[in-house]
């Protein structure tokens, strides 16, 4: 009798996998990136009306993911999407741009803005960043060598503390307003604002509106999937576009319009109002939480898609092992992990993140077009979940990102170049591969 190779076990329940959800969008965006549209709008009631777009478009894409992952609940989310609808080489190229360098890019990134922010918290010298940011990689790691569950624990953890985070600076704005909110809500005669600026302001929205793709990458390992999966992703990202538009409303509550355009760090400026010096110390301490729970879900789903690129062949096979007691794709972690503390001490991330951008949200413009491929071939498939008002929500989602994707690209085309040239250089990579597994096989 042949042992069979090990396989994930379906341990997230619906509450796990909501806080999957929201904590693979709330990162640090919502404490800094009111700013920016700020700066690119002419009212506050744009600004709200940008983050309503951005948070309906990103519940179309949801519901959208909602059905992919009922259809096809396993670990490694677009990538197993895109094997199956356009062949191996479209799934490597994504595996390629995400899994070995937009995951641990931002893994990186993120883990090197929490340590600033814990230094600045706790009153630790910004030299000890690099270290605690390096600290904080191992230990999440670590943790989730012992499988999803106790990934989910420290996830829980700190998905409710970002919450908490969120909530006080929503009562501090309210309480700031003090029920006034005409000003803030009204034109800023100082800021003329084109149909152009107005447009751009969505991109960092719908940025800030990223990462709901996660759960996906985890499907393997949620418990009756079928169910579970649409539940929590609309309820998690429900809850996540509530939380965007209050905290913007508490934003322009407490500084106003202009004062929130002319902010470098709101949630700090809008705390400190209210609480003084121990308001920002607070703040920091919220958003170190935030970003860390981020670091933790990025960890886990990146993994997931190196182990089943290792399954595949198309990476190191030992990276596709799951190990049979803990059911954690614990060589793929450790790789992910070693690789963001490459980039971590490097400091090359921000530069990777932003050639990786428009790959990025080119795997969820085909990703999401594979659904239209489902539809098509598994025609009298029984499915447990199909996404309303079909087909028109997966053309308004495609349609918008991909006019996102392009916009980016008019504004920073040597970053939109860059990213194109390393999805193209893992064509020769892909045919290599594919060489050395042949020879491996004779």
């Amino acid at each position: 009798m042949t042992n069979q190779p090990a396989a994930y076990a379906r341990r997230l329940n619906t509450w796990d996998a909501a806080m999957i959800v929201i904590g693979g969008v709330i990162g640090a965006g919502i404490f800094l990136t009111p700013a920016t549209v700020a700066r690119n709008t002419g009212s506050g009631t744009e600004v709200l009306i940008l983050w309503a777009i951005g948070g309906l478009l990103t519940l179309a894409g949801v519901l959208c993911y909602a059905e992919l992952g009922a259809r096809r609940p396993q670990a490694g989310g677009i990538y197993v999407y895109l094997r199956e609808a356009f062949g191996l080489l479209p799934a490597f190229l994504f595996g390629w741009t995400m899994a070995l360098i937009n995951y641990p890019g931002s893994v990186a990134a993120v883990a090197t803005m929490f340590a600033r922010y814990l230094c600045a918290a706790i009153g630790l010298p910004l030299l000890y960043a690099s270290p605690v940011a390096v600290g904080a990689i191992v230990f999440i790691v670590g943790v989730n060598l012992f499988g999803i569950r106790a990934g989910a624990l420290i996830q829980n953890t700190f998905t409710v503390l970002k919450l908490a985070a969120l909530a006080l600076l929503v009562v501090a704005g309210l309480i700031l307003a003090d029920g006034n909110f005409g000003l803030a809500l009204s034109t800023d005669s100082t800021r003329p604002v084109s149909s152009w600026a107005f447009a751009g302001a969505l991109l960092p929205v719908l940025f800030s509106y990223g990462g709901f793709h996660y759960l996906n990458d985890l499907a393997g390992e949620v418990r009756d999937p079928q169910r579970t999966l649409p539940r929590a992703l609309g309820l998690g990202m429900g809850g996540v576009v509530i939380c965007y538009v209050l905290a913007n409303l508490a934003y322009l509550g407490g500084l106003g319009h202009a004062g929130l355009a002319a902010s470098e760090a709101p949630a700090a400026d809008l705390m400190a109002k209210l609480f003084g010096p121990h308001g920002a110390t607070v703040i920091a301490a919220g958003i170190a939480c935030s970003t860390f729970g981020y670091c933790s879900i990025a960890i886990a789903g990146g993994a997931r898609v190196l182990q089943t690129m290792g399954a595949d062949g198309m990476f190191f096979r030992a990276a596709g092992r799951i190990d049979a007691r803990t059911r954690a794709p614990q060589i793929a972690l450790l790789a992910l992990g070693a690789w963001a503390i490459v980039l971590t001490l490097s400091g090359s991330f921000n530069q990777l993140l932003n050639y990786t951008t428009v790959g990025e949200w080119l795997g969820h413009v085909f990703g999401i077009a594979t659904l239209f491929w489902y539809r098509k071939h598994f025609i009298d498939d029984p499915a447990p979940y199909r996404v309303p008002f079909y087909p028109l929500l997966p053309l308004v989602f495609v349609i918008t990102v991909f006019g996102v994707i392009v916009a980016s690209a008019i504004n920073r085309p040597g970053d939109a170049g860059m990213s194109l040239l390393i999805i193209a250089l893992g064509v020769p990579v892909y045919y290599g591969w594919r060489w050395l597994e042949g020879r491996k096989a004779v």
